[in-house]
């Protein structure tokens, strides 16, 4: 455990170095911290603060710089959100796709780093599903969701179905699961699929996958805006590996997605500091987060990407004031 006066100079060095990005030398850091300490005194703590894992020594430098577990305590602990002069920004209630851009926009705009937003999940729930033949064993599924959003998809049968067929399937289909998810259905087939006529059935384990399909397709859009911003972040610049470490991760969506999903888990903003975790697999970078709702339920996860040196109350903020004008923006469009 640390003591008090190990407490406010670990604060003091993390906080000079974000806004400095320089390594602090114990000089810096007893003017920085206000404590009346000779220079050894400080020496000492700040061995003691390095054996811990919490700050560390650039080959460069005589001064420290924190490691990620060292922002990981002092946004635990440490951390205070004071409100800042943020332009309070607006965001039009826009189709949702437009909405999710021009949040990934503002998010990158307002932090000078990266804006990520994870696209709301499509409802799973179905109002009607309707089957056109459109030749010999090929059919198209046209699924319509209760805000109105129409999927469609063509499906290759086994067997050949005249229209009339069809429009039957539809309507039992229609009448008997229209409401429930596509996975409830997908229960409810397994102890009615005796019960049901076989063309009937082919046809509605047919819906069901490509229904299931295509909510997979629609899970894994992510919008990225700024990734260029990490060019000009000195802690990248004179590190190209670094640099191109961070885009590897924008291009594989599959790991943002997972990083993503975390996130929307819990209530409000939360903060992944690089290399502490397989989230983050990467020292240099640091993601700020939060939940969108709409009408309510958490629908998607926005956030921050940057550098580990990065003013996490700032961040904090913005990411906290995006995610409600998301969730306006997109409960008024409906």
């Amino acid at each position: 455990m640390l003591d008090d006066r190990a407490k406010l100079l670990l604060k003091a060095l993390v906080e000079r170095y974000i806004a400095d990005g320089q390594p602090i030398g114990s000089r810096t850091l007893s003017r920085a911290s206000g404590l009346e300490l000779s220079p050894a005194t400080i020496r000492n703590v700040m061995s003691d603060l390095e054996e811990l894992g919490l700050i560390a020594s650039p080959h460069t430098s005589a001064g420290r710089i924190p490691t990620a577990r060292g922002y990981r305590l002092f946004v635990d602990t440490m951390l205070t959100v004071n409100r800042q002069d943020i332009v309070q920004p607006t965001l039009a209630a826009e189709q949702p796709q437009k909405v999710i851009t021009n949040a990934a926009q503002l998010l990158s705009n307002l932090s000078q780093f990266v804006g990520v937003v994870m696209a709301p999940r499509r409802s799973s729930v179905f109002r009607h599903i309707e089957f056109m033949r459109l030749s010999e064993k090929r059919i198209l599924v046209i699924i319509v969701a209760p805000d109105g959003d129409v999927q469609n998809r063509v499906i290759f049968t086994e067997s050949d179905y005249t229209q009339s067929q069809l429009v039957e399937a539809s309507n039992f289909i229609t009448t008997h699961y229209a409401g429930m998810a596509i996975e409830q259905v997908r229960e409810k087939l397994k102890t009615e699929i005796e019960q049901l006529r076989s063309e009937i059935a082919v046809l509605m384990q047919a819906a069901v996958q490509v229904s299931s399909e295509s909510l997979a397709q629609g899970d894994a859009e992510v919008v990225i805006s700024g990734e260029r911003n990490l060019l000009s972040v000195s802690d990248f610049s004179t590190d190209m590996g670094q640099l191109r470490r961070a885009f590897e991760l924008f291009e594989q969506k599959a790991q943002l997605m997972r990083l993503l999903d975390v996130s929307s888990q819990a209530e409000g903003v939360r903060i992944f500091i690089g290399g502490e975790s397989h989230i983050v697999p990467f020292e240099e970078l640091s993601v700020v987060s939060a939940p969108y709702e709409v009408d309510g339920q958490i629908v998607g996860t926005l956030g921050v990407i940057g550098p580990t040196r990065m003013a996490y109350d700032r961040m904090i903020q913005i990411v906290d004031i995006t995610s409600k004008l998301v969730s306006n923006a997109l409960s008024h469009h409906k």
